[in-house]
C-alpha cells in the first residue's frame, strides 16, 4: 500500500484550503499508486483503437467566425462534392459564401410577458439598424475586443432581453442550424435527411482557451447540432491547413519543412505552424502553437471611414451618413468588394470610389459622384493593419528558426487572405528577408542561407471558404494532424510524505489515515507547454514532461493521471479532481494563486466492480476501501476529453466542468 500522494480536493480552492486538504475520507485523491510514478511523471498508455464511423453520413462544417460565418456540407459517399451554402435569409437572392455574424432581439408585438424575443440575424438588417457584433469574442475573456465593440452596450442589450453571451451565441447558431437543415433538405429531400446521420464539425480560433472551446460546444448543442460529446471541433487554421495542403498539391514542400497558415479574417488573424512528417499519406504535426491578433479586414473599413471623414469634414460626413445612408453604403460596399480585395499599387495609381449624390468638390477630391483615392492614400489606409499581420507571421517564423526549423511556406487564407495587397506585401517581406544569423550547427541538411531567408507565400483558390472546407474534410478523412503542441502546462496537485530537506515545516500536517506527516498542494506537471527558452541555469527537470519544448500531443496517445482514493463504508463514490494550467515558462512546484483552474473533473466510480476495491485498516482499527484508477486526458485539435479506466478497462466518461 502506498502512503504517498493523497491529492487536494477541488474544495481546497476555497478559503479553507488547509482544512480541506486534510479531509482524508472525502474528496481526497492521490497522484499515483507509487512514489516513483509521482516523481517521474505521467504514464503513457498504448495507442487507442479507433472505430471507423459509418459511411452514410452528411458532414456539416460550421465556420463560426468573428465577423462572418460559413457552412459547408458533404455526403461521405461522394467526398469530392463539397457544397458551400450561398443563399441566406435577407440576402434578396444575392449569393454569398458567408453570412454576417450579427444578430439582434426584438419583442414580438402583442406578446405575453416572458415570451421569447424574435431573432434577426445575418443579412436581415437594414444598414442603419443596430445589432450585436463580434459576440464570439465574448466567449473567451482573455481575448481583446476591437475598438468598435462596446462591452457595456453589448451587456445592456443582452440584459434587456434577459440573455447572456452564451444565449446569444446559441441563438445565432440556432438560426444557422435551421437554415442549414432547410437548405440540405431542399438539396437531398426529406426521406434522405430522415434516414441519414448528420455530423457537425465546428471551428474555433487556435488561441481559444479550454473554457471557451467548451462553451462554444455548449452553445452548439443548445442550437441543435447534436450532443456536446458528438460534435467535432477543429481549430480554424488547422482546418485551413487541411484544405490548403490538398488544394495546392503538387508543391515544393518536403518532409521536415515547416509552413505557416495565416487565417486572416474580418476581425481576427490566426496563425499556426505545421511540419510535414509524411507526404503519402499527407500527415503533419504542429510545430508552433497558435498565435493571433485583432488586425482583420474590418479595421480597414474603419480606417477608410476615418479617411472619408477627414476628406469631407465631420459635418458633411455625418450629414451623408444620416440623410444619404445609401450614398455611404454604396461607397463602403465598393471599398469592401473591390478595393480591399484587388488593390495593388502597380495597377491602380488611383481608384474612384462611388458616392452618388455628393456635389463636386475639387479640394475634397469629389468629381461626378466619385471620391478619388490615390495609391498613396489607399496604402496609408492599408499599411498599419497589414504591418500587424506581417509582424504576427514574422513572430512565428522567428520562433521556428530559433529552434532550428526551416520555414518553406506561408499559406494565406480567410476573407482578408484574398487581399492582393496583403499577398504582395507578405511576398515582398519574406522573399527579401535577410538570412538568419550564422550558426555553427546546421539547421537543415540541404538548406542554404538563401533558402532559409526566402519563404514562398501561397494564396490558394477559395481562400475565404478554406476553413469551412477543411472542417468537412476533417469529418470525412479524420486527423491529418498527427500531433500538436500544448499552449499551457497541465497538471494536478497532490500530497506527499513530509521531507524536512524539501519542505517547510510550517506546511506539514498529520494524516491519521496514513499515520505520517504530510504536505499538500504539491504540483505534478503532466504536460509541458511550448517554450523557446531552456530551463533556468542549474534547474533539473521535475518529471518526464518537464522542459520538452512543447511536448508532441496526439489524440491517439492519451495522458494518464493516476489516483488512489479512499472511502469509508457507505460513502459516495462520486469524486472530483482539479485540472490545473500554467502559462508561465517555469511552472511552480506548489499550487499558487497565479495558476489556472482549468476544470473540475467529476468521476462516478460506482460502475467499477467492488472486487477491484481493496479493504485496508489503520493501526487504530479504522477501515476504509482503497481504489487505484486512472483518468485519461485526450488532447484533440480544439478540446480536451476525459475517460475513467481501472486495470486497463474503461468504465465511462468523466464530466468536465470548465471554469
Amino acid at each position: 500500500m502506498s502512503i504517498n500522494l493523497p491529492l487536494r480536493s477541488s474544495s481546497s480552492f476555497s478559503s479553507s484550503r488547509n482544512q480541506a486538504s486534510r479531509n482524508y475520507f472525502t474528496n481526497h485523491t492521490q497522484a499515483s499508486s507509487s512514489s516513483l510514478e509521482a516523481i517521474n511523471g505521467p504514464v503513457r498508455e498504448a495507442v487507442r483503437d479507433l472505430i471507423a464511423p459509418p459511411n452514410d453520413r452528411l458532414i456539416v462544417g460550421v465556420d463560426f467566425g468573428t465577423t462572418f460565418s460559413g457552412v459547408a456540407a458533404v455526403y461521405t459517399a461522394t467526398p469530392d462534392d463539397v457544397e458551400i451554402i450561398k443563399t441566406w435569409p435577407g440576402g434578396n437572392g444575392i449569393t454569398s459564401d458567408k453570412v454576417p455574424t450579427e444578430l439582434s432581439y426584438t419583442t414580438p408585438v402583442n406578446s405575453l410577458p416572458g415570451a421569447e424575443p424574435t431573432v434577426k440575424w445575418g443579412f436581415q438588417f437594414k444598414p442603419e439598424e443596430s445589432r450585436l457584433r463580434c459576440i464570439k469574442l465574448f466567449l473567451d475573456r482573455s481575448q481583446k475586443l476591437p475598438f468598435y465593440v462596446s462591452p457595456q452596450d453589448t451587456a445592456t442589450e443582452l440584459q434587456k432581453y434577459n440573455k447572456n453571451v452564451v444565449d446569444a451565441v446559441s441563438d445565432y447558431l440556432t438560426q444557422v442550424y435551421k437554415h442549414t437543415i432547410d437548405t440540405l433538405t431542399r438539396r437531398y429531400g426529406e426521406s434522405f435527411m430522415a434516414s441519414t446521420k448528420v455530423d457537425f464539425v465546428l471551428t474555433c480560433p487556435a488561441v481559444w482557451s479550454d473554457t471557451a472551446k467548451n462553451t462554444t460546444l455548449v452553445a452548439a448543442e443548445r442550437a441543435g447540432m447534436g450532443k456536446q460529446a458528438d460534435i467535432q471541433m477543429i481549430s480554424e487554421p488547422e482546418a485551413a491547413a487541411v484544405y490548403t495542403l490538398k488544394a495546392i498539391q503538387p508543391n515544393h514542400l518536403k518532409i521536415n519543412d515547416n509552413f505557416i497558415v495565416c487565417d486572416a479574417g474580418g476581425g481576427t488573424v490566426d496563425l499556426i505552424a505545421y511540419k510535414i512528417v509524411s507526404l503519402k499519406p499527407l500527415r503533419v504535426e504542429e510545430s508552433a502553437v497558435g498565435t493571433g491578433g485583432l488586425c482583420g479586414s474590418a479595421f480597414l473599413n474603419y480606417r477608410f471611414e476615418e479617411h472619408v471623414r477627414n476628406r469631407l469634414g465631420i459635418a458633411r460626413f455625418n450629414e451623408m451618413k444620416l440623410k444619404k445612408a445609401k450614398t455611404w453604403q454604396m461607397g463602403l460596399k465598393y471599398f469592401e468588394e473591390f478595393v480591399k480585395r484587388n488593390f495593388n499599387e502597380d495597377e491602380h495609381q488611383e481608384i474612384n470610389v462611388p458616392f452618388p449624390g455628393l456635389p463636386d468638390d475639387e479640394e475634397a477630391g469629389l468629381d461626378s459622384g466619385f471620391l478619388v483615392l490615390t495609391a498613396a492614400q489607399i496604402k496609408d489606409i492599408f499599411e498599419p493593419v497589414v504591418k500587424e499581420v506581417c509582424d504576427l507571421v514574422q513572430g512565428q517564423v522567428d520562433g521556428l528558426r530559433r529552434k532550428g526549423g526551416i520555414v518553406s511556406g506561408i499559406v494565406l487564407v480567410g476573407g482578408f487572405g484574398q487581399s492582393e495587397y496583403l499577398y504582395r506585401r507578405l511576398k515582398a517581406h519574406f522573399t527579401s528577408a535577410a538570412p538568419p544569423p550564422y550558426t555553427e550547427r546546421p539547421t537543415h541538411s540541404s538548406a542554404t542561407v538563401s533558402e532559409n531567408g526566402s519563404i514562398e507565400v501561397m494564396q490558394p483558390l477559395y481562400a475565404w471558404t478554406a476553413v469551412v472546407r477543411g472542417a468537412v474534410l476533417r469529418g470525412v478523412e479524420g486527423n491529418m494532424v498527427v500531433s500538436r503542441k500544448s499552449r499551457y502546462h497541465y497538471g494536478t496537485s497532490y500530497a506527499t510524505v513530509y521531507d524536512e530537506d524539501r519542505h517547510n515545516v510550517g506546511e506539514r500536517y498529520w494524516s491519521p489515515l496514513w499515520e505520517r506527516w504530510m504536505v499538500s498542494d504539491r504540483m505534478q506537471w503532466h504536460i509541458a507547454k511550448v517554450s523557446l527558452l531552456p530551463p533556468p541555469l542549474g534547474r533539473l527537470p521535475r518529471s518526464n514532461a518537464d522542459w520538452i519544448q512543447g511536448e508532441a500531443l496526439s489524440p491517439l496517445t492519451p495522458i494518464a493521471f493516476h489516483y488512489t482514493r479512499n472511502f469509508r463504508p457507505g460513502q459516495s463514490l462520486v469524486v472530483t479532481d482539479d485540472l490545473i494550467g500554467c502559462d508561465a515558462d517555469d511552472p511552480p512546484d506548489a499550487y499558487g494563486k497565479d495558476l489556472i483552474h482549468v476544470c473540475t473533473l467529476t468521476t462516478d466510480l460506482s460502475a467499477v466492480p467492488r472486487s477491484l476495491f481493496t479493504r485496508l485498516t489503520t493501526t487504530r482499527g479504522v477501515e476504509f476501501d482503497n481504489l487505484d484508477f486512472t483518468l485519461e486526458m485526450i488532447v484533440d485539435s480544439a478540446g480536451l476529453g476525459f475517460e475513467l479506466k481501472v486495470d486497463g478497462v474503461r468504465y465511462g466518461r468523466v464530466e468536465a466542468d470548465f471554469h
